[in-house]
């Protein structure tokens, strides 16, 4: 596949121009088991240097997912059982309108099971399926232990609650209301441009680490390479990766 990066390399260059660095990190979302595609997966991210925060579903993870997540991994937690709760409007398993007492109980297993399954690994960073959530359950989420909440867009604060700090992505190359295949290239570069452009004039907030959103289980060839090169082309440029555990930023 052939893509037109050099609007993306001239923008990084402006960042190294003015000196500044661009904090960037790497979410995939829906892993339950292990599979060709999550080795797949873990290669890429171990080519790339990036590590994948892996937005796992506690309900049906498997305890062999557990065991061979490697350390390219951090796992993080996926909803409770990734099924929509809404009655009406678009999905989601924590949205506008749930019953508290019901999502409260959801959020104390997933993190029961998570914890079971990967211990001290696990990174406290809650990702609600279909990237939406209900702020009324924000203290739920601090009750619990979760200090990072992640959807998609950038956010709007730093921080919705006290302990609990919002960090979003906001690149998804999979095209999911047309082909589920991959976003036209020339979209995506346009469209990460226009992101560091907005964070590089203070129109955005660029203390957020840019991510990269990716689902593994349903990606095809396109996407696969778009990643791989993605992934290249952000970090011959001036960025430091984030990671949500103790190691942080490197």
């Amino acid at each position: 596949m052939k893509v037109d990066w050099s609007p993306l390399k001239h923008e990084l260059g402006e960042w190294r121009a003015a000196g500044l660095t661009l904090p960037l990190w790497w979410r995939d979302d829906d892993a339950v088991a292990p599979t060709e595609s999550l080795a797949r997966l873990e290669s890429l991210s171990a080519t790339s240097g990036v590590p994948v925060h892996m937005a796992v579903i506690p309900r049906d993870a498997t305890r062999s997912l557990a065991d061979d997540l490697s350390d390219q991994f951090i796992p993080v937690v996926h909803g409770w059982a990734h099924v929509n709760n809404q009655t009406e409007g678009k999905k989601a398993e924590f949205g506008m309108g749930r019953d508290a007492h019901a999502a409260r109980l959801d959020l104390q297993q997933s993190m029961a099971r998570m914890r079971d399954l990967f211990g001290a690994r696990l990174a406290p960073m809650f990702v609600p399926p279909w990237n939406r959530f209900d702020a009324a359950l924000l203290p739920t989420l601090a009750e619990f232990g979760i200090d990072a909440l992640s959807t998609y867009l950038p956010r709007q604060t730093a921080t919705p609650i006290a302990g609990v700090t919002q960090i979003n992505t906001h690149i998804d190359p999979i095209f999911w209301r047309g082909t589920r295949g991959l976003v036209p290239p020339d979209d995506l570069v346009a469209q990460t441009v226009a992101l560091l452009q907005a964070r590089r004039t203070g129109m955005q907030d660029n203390a957020e680490p840019l991510g990269y959103l990716t689902h593994h289980l349903v990606h095809d060839a396109d996407i696969w390479e778009f990643s791989q090169q993605f992934m290249q082309e952000m970090c011959d440029g001036p960025v430091r990766l984030y990671r949500h555990d103790t190691k942080g930023f490197s």
